[in-house]
This record gives structure tokens, C-alpha cells and sequence, in this order.
């Protein structure tokens, strides 16, 4: 463990006032801070997904196949069971990992040539390639960062069809999904009804999808295994930068343990630190000061960053970086940052290691520092951060690496 017992977090979000592990919201939604509680209505089977824009997802046509992340029941169940093949720790092992040690290698190779450049840029362009290959997305045209970026944009707008703002962002998102469907998605499809391979868009085929239905899924996807994944790395180097003590330890630890610090930094910044769901049913919970039973048809807001650093469940000092401490439930070293339940993060594997392979060489550099501290955005609907302008150098140059904490 640190020194320091202090606030070890970076990422300082918007916080609503609120006590206890449960409370309902004077807008009528129940708020979930509890670790126990949250890992209860995640895991409950009297609870669906909301949020997310799933209410637009209602809205598609009845034959029309929603993608994984808006199902449940039987056939979430289900489809989760015959793509879990794709995510094994065996697989990542033996599939991804060389991928993983090349790409890394290609972008950390431009900031050599270049002496310095933009992290966020550097990641995303690892974690498009990553979860491209995992997706079957790998006969696309050229410019397949810039289309992700217009797709998944700094700051986004609300569609809609009653005024020139929500028109705008209407037609934007349409003509968005249309280049990304022509340049990416479409040519995949083509190649794999030549020649399948084994991976999501072959799966995906076999199950007698549509194209559209393809592409719903492959932007699901990117957004889980692309856009998480840049902030996330982010995050981490950000705090091995301005922590001397973490780096060191980082540097000299091998991969369970240089791992076992990722997760703890994932735990204390969850890329995504609010999930939503629906009740279907009543569903008792603890509540401060006995039982409290949210009725049908309540929504529910999981407060991820506070179960995360809920001392009942992560021990003491809760918003202190100690890598390896034991998290109660066993739902894993990041805590709740993947979620639990159907609905966890099958590629949260992919998603540490990607992250790892990346950072490890990245601080195996010769004089690598930080040459500009990010600032940081935030994306309301989901308690998410998006970190920009966060500049390395590498070589020759004044060392940043002691930045302070904002």
C-alpha cells in the first residue's frame, strides 16, 4: 500500500448529494451506493437493462434483433453462452496476446519517430485494432479512427425531430452509422460470407443476422472494447506518471502484479461508474436501516464509484491505491468496474491485458515522461470520463513525470 491514506483518485466527477446504500430520488429513481446492494440488483434475475439508449432500442421494428447488451432473459443468456469462446483466458492468451505485443509495438513506434505525442491517440488507435481483429472488422477502408471518432464524439447532442439542434444530431448520427456501415461493416460481411473465420461477425452470420443487425452489434462492441478502453488507459498512465512510488512498483513487478495495480486503479476509476436497470419485479434490499423493497417497474442507478469504495466490501482505507487488496463477493480486483451479473463485461480480460502490454512497454522507454497533464470531460449519462490532451514524450527533454495531482 501507499504512504498515503489520502484520496488517491484523479478523476474528480460530478457528485449528487446523497447517504447510505440505498435511497430513492425525489425524481422517483432508486439510487444504489451500497457494494452488496449494487452487486445484488446487478445479479438479480428481477431486474433488465435500462439506460444506454435502450429506450431507442424499443423503438426498432419487433423482427428486428436488439444487440446483447439490450437483452435478457433466456436468450441474453444464451447468446452470452456461445460467444463466451471468444474471451477465455485461454484464447486471449493464445490468440490476442502476439496481436496485442504488435500493435502495441506500431503505435509506440510513431512516438518514437515522432519524440512526442497524443496518448489518447496512441490507445484508441491500440484498442481499434485489438477489438477490430476480436470483431472480424479487418477488411475496412482506410480511416477507420476518424469515422469512430465522429461516431463516438468528445460531446454529443440529443437527436430529435423538434428543433434545428436535435435535427442536427439526427442527421449526424444517421449519416455517421451509414460510413461506418459502408467502410467497415459492409466489407467485413462481404469477406466473411467468402471465407468465414472464427470470430463475432462469423458468429454473427451463422445466426442469420442482418447487416443492419451486424452493424448494431459491431458498434456495441467498439464502444465496449475501443472507447472504454482508450479512457482506461488513460486513467492508468496518468496516475503512473504523477505517482513515483506506483511507477516503481509497477516497473519492477511482474504481470499478475503489474495487473493487480491496474485493477486497483480501474476500482478507484471505473470508466463507466453508472449502470441502470429496470425492476421487473419487486426486489428487496438492505437498506441503512433495514430492509427496503424498490417495487415493479422502478429504475435503478448504480453508483459504481461509490460500491466501489464502499469500505464494507473493499476493506479500509477505500480510497487509498493498494493493489492486491481482497474485495468482498468475488466479483474481482476492479470491484463493480465491469459490471456483474449477465450483463459483466465479457472482455474485461482482453480489456487488463490490452492495458498492460501497452503501458508495460510504454514505461519501459527510455526517458519517457508526461508532457502535458489531460483535462477531463465528462459523460453524464453513464458517470463516464473522456481524458484529452494527455501528451508523452519519450528521450531527451524535461521530465513532467512529477506533475501533482489537479
Amino acid at each position: 500500500m501507499n504512504d498515503h491514506s489520502e484520496d488517491a483518485r484523479k478523476i474528480r466527477r460530478p457528485t449528487e448529494p446523497g447517504a447510505g446504500p440505498v435511497r430513492r430520488a425525489g425524481d422517483g429513481t432508486w439510487q444504489v451506493r451500497g457494494h452488496a446492494q449494487a452487486r445484488t440488483v446487478l445479479r438479480s434475475d428481477v431486474t433488465v437493462q435500462a439506460g444506454l439508449g435502450i429506450e431507442t432500442v424499443e423503438k426498432l421494428p419487433a423482427g428486428v434483433r436488439r444487440p446483447v447488451l439490450y437483452r435478457d432473459g433466456p436468450e441474453h443468456r444464451e447468446d452470452r453462452r456461445q460467444t463466451a469462446k471468444y474471451f477465455t483466458p485461454r484464447r486471449v492468451d493464445e490468440q490476442y496476446r502476439d496481436l496485442m505485443a504488435r500493435v502495441a509495438e506500431d503505435r509506440l513506434a510513431e512516438l518514437r519517430a515522432a519524440g512526442e505525442a497524443a496518448l489518447p491517440e496512441l490507445s484508441f488507435g491500440m484498442a481499434i485494432q485489438v477489438a477490430s481483429a476480436i470483431i472480424g472488422l479487418t477488411s475496412s477502408r482506410p480511416g477507420i479512427r476518424g469515422r469512430l471518432e465522429r461516431f463516438f464524439p468528445e460531446k454529443f447532442g440529443r437527436p430529435g425531430l423538434t428543433s434545428p439542434h436535435g435535427i442536427y444530431w439526427m442527421v449526424r448520427q444517421n449519416v455517421n452509422w451509414l460510413r461506418v456501415y459502408l467502410a467497415d461493416v459492409r466489407p467485413a460481411i462481404r469477406d466473411h460470407r467468402r471465407e468465414p473465420r472464427d470470430d463475432l461477425i462469423t458468429h454473427l452470420i451463422d445466426q442469420g443476422c442482418s447487416d443492419a443487425e451486424i452493424l448494431g452489434e459491431c458498434l456495441t462492441f467498439a464502444a465496449a472494447g475501443m472507447v472504454t478502453t482508450r479512457e482506461f488507459i488513460c486513467a492508468a498512465a496518468w496516475h503512473l506518471f504523477t505517482d513515483e512510488a506506483l511507477l516503481e512498483r509497477y516497473r519492477a513487478a511482474d504481470e499478475p502484479a503489474r495487473l493487480a495495480v491496474l485493477h486497483e486503479i480501474l476500482r478507484l476509476e471505473p470508466v463507466v461508474a453508472r449502470l441502470r436497470r429496470r425492476t421487473t419485479a419487486a426486489l428487496e434490499l438492505d437498506g441503512a436501516g433495514g430492509p427496503v423493497t424498490v417495487p415493479p417497474g422502478a429504475l435503478i442507478e448504480v453508483y459504481v464509484d461509490a460500491a466501489n469504495t464502499d469500505a464494507r466490501a473493499v476493506g479500509a482505507e477505500p480510497l487509498s491505491m493498494c493493489p492486491g487488496r481482497a474485495i468482498d463477493g468475488g466479483v474481482g480486483a476492479a470491484a463493480l468496474s465491469f459490471g456483474d451479473g449477465p450483463h459483466r463485461c465479457p472482455g474485461a480480460g482482453i480489456a487488463m491485458l490490452e492495458t498492460d502490454v501497452f503501458l508495460s512497454r510504454l514505461f519501459a522507454m527510455d526517458g519517457v515522461r508526461m508532457a502535458a497533464a489531460p483535462r477531463v470531460t465528462f459523460v453524464n449519462d453513464i458517470g463516464g470520463y473522456e481524458i484529452r490532451g494527455l501528451r508523452v514524450a519519450a528521450g531527451g527533454g524535461n521530465d513532467l513525470c512529477s506533475i501533482g495531482r489537479p
